[in-house]
């Protein structure tokens, strides 16, 4: 199918006048703790603004005169594909032909561009500027001959500069320029007709949290404005987010996905208040499957058995409002669970508990919430599956010791944006696992900010690795019973309109 959809070559072109953006922008969710809440960008972005918390390489038009190769975030002008952020339109917003232009002024990110006949090899991870020899001095290799290269940059698609433990994993690009006459080393066999976008799934990606905010809001953004005609390339490739997001994919692109370093060839080649409907048909085929699989035990049944169990189905969809309860498999597990379930649905709910892995197909876990009125969990990556409830749900996040700014700043300030109604639940230190190990008076659960001041290690080590929950049943109880009464009026509100 590779091959129906895009040519192979040995190296990729653009010719003069093309231009090449690379860059790296905004950090995410696993920042030094130690940094104060002033400094640290409020993840509205996840919503509003969430490109820019991914970098990724952007070839379009390969082999065209018209054809820019870049690597950056999002804003694209018609004409020059030029980058609206600030950094980029005041400092490598006009770069002459034949020319590398990098920006490295960012704690968070870098950018590069390279405009002019540009050129990719994959098998050294290099991209090639070649240009006139009457452009300024030679750099000189160690051994000290005229190697005719102009300039050399190194950059890595991805969006954490700061964190070197996380960048030395990260696979590094070659960004040269060289004296056009070397271009005859470096033929091109294929053109490709469309953008390319180079991106990288490593670092973070298996966390839930990262592979939304760091992937697929960003690519949506970038493949809605180029209409899918785009080619995506990744970087540390790998087998199982393609088949998680295998629903997903071909509402971005329209071409199959490219391994950078897997495949020894070398490929030449908007906003978000459409996200829920691409989620929407994405998994709507896959959801009526599901409803397939199931219906065979229904066929079993006579025709009024089969007629009578539908509209008591209905009957009670109509009446119980559904809560939606997100289970911990490892740390911050609530430990008195069954409880919990047993209070919803003495209250009223019908009750559904997901334990999502991270082989969990998601359009099960799209059907479940996107069906549901409630969803409860604690703080943690899986809570980014709010993205797949309905506006006007309610969303409560149980918030353990040392969690509060970042659950209020990564899901619980961007769920109100996406129009949740959202209840933060802040646990009281007898309700953490930590309440019986360490003595009454420790910072750990009178004073967490101080713990998270010392950095990003003590965090994650006591407050995100070490600690459960034991919910107090009686004051939980009043916030589920508002999420109940909630969840009834709008039911009704819904009937009551139609009826009208």
């Amino acid at each position: 199918m590779l091959k129906k959809m895009v040519q192979y070559q040995r190296y990729q072109q653009w010719k003069k006048g093309d231009e090449l953006v690379v860059c790296l922008d905004e950090e995410s969710v696993f920042e030094n703790t130690s940094h104060t809440k002033r400094s640290r960008p409020k993840l509205l972005f996840l919503l509003l603004l969430s490109l820019m918390s991914f970098s990724f390489f952007l070839a379009p038009h390969f082999f065209t005169s018209s054809s820019t190769f870049s690597l950056y975030s999002f804003g694209f002008e018609d004409e020059g594909l030029v980058s609206t952020s600030d950094v980029y339109a005041s400092v490598c917003s006009s770069v002459s032909n034949g020319s590398i232009c990098c920006d490295r002024s960012s704690i968070r990110s870098d950018i590069c561009v390279m405009k002019g006949d540009v050129r990719t090899n994959s098998a050294s991870s290099t991209i090639t500027l070649y240009r006139n020899n009457g452009y300024g001095s030679q750099v000189f290799g160690a051994s000290g001959e005229n190697d005719d290269i102009f300039q050399h940059e190194k950059i890595k698609p991805y969006t954490r500069k700061w964190e070197k433990s996380v960048m030395d994993t990260i696979d590094e690009l070659d960004l040269v320029s060289k004296g056009e006459n070397n271009a005859i080393h470096q033929k091109c066999d294929v053109e490709h007709d469309v953008p390319a976008v180079f991106f990288s799934t490593g670092g973070y990606t298996g966390n839930l949290y990262h592979e939304f905010n760091d992937g697929i809001l960003p690519l949506y953004i970038t493949s809605q404005h180029f209409n899918k005609k785009v080619v995506f390339v990744i970087l540390e490739y790998h087998d199982w987010w393609i088949s998680k997001y295998e629903n997903i994919l071909p509402h971005l692109t329209e071409y199959p996905i490219i391994d950078f370093s897997g495949d020894n060839r070398t490929h030449c080649n908007g906003t978000i208040r459409d996200f829920r409907d691409m989620l929407d048909r994405a998994y709507l085929p896959r959801i009526r499957g599901l409803i397939q699989e199931e219906e065979p035990d229904r066929l079993a049944l006579s025709p009024s058995a089969k007629t009578k169990i539908e509209m008591t189905e209905e009957k009670q969809e109509l009446k119980k409002p559904k809560v939606v309860i997100i289970a911990r498999n490892d740390s911050r597990a609530i430990l008195n669970e069954d409880s919990l379930v047993k209070m919803a649905q003495d209250i009223g709910f019908q009750v559904e508990v997901l334990r999502p892995q991270r082989t969990t197909e998601l359009a099960r876990i799209y059907r479940a919430l996107n069906s549901s009125d409630v969803m409860i969990g604690v703080h943690g990556a899986a809570m980014t599956h709010f993205l797949f409830m309905r506006p006007e749900s309610v969303f409560i996040q149980i918030v353990p010791l040392g969690t509060d700014w970042a659950a209020d700043t990564y899901y619980g300030q961007p769920a109100v944006k996406l129009g949740l109604k959202y209840i933060g639940y802040k646990i009281l230190p007898q309700e953490s696992s930590l309440y019986n190990e360490y003595e009454k008076t420790d910072p750990v659960l009178t004073d967490p900010d101080s713990v998270n001041n010392r950095g990003w290690e003590f965090t994650k080590k006591i407050y995100l690795d070490r600690q459960n929950v034991r919910l107090n049943l009686r004051r939980f109880h009043k916030r589920l019973l508002r999420a109940y009464y909630y969840s009834v009026a709008k039911k009704n509100g819904r009937l009551h309109h139609q009826n009208q």
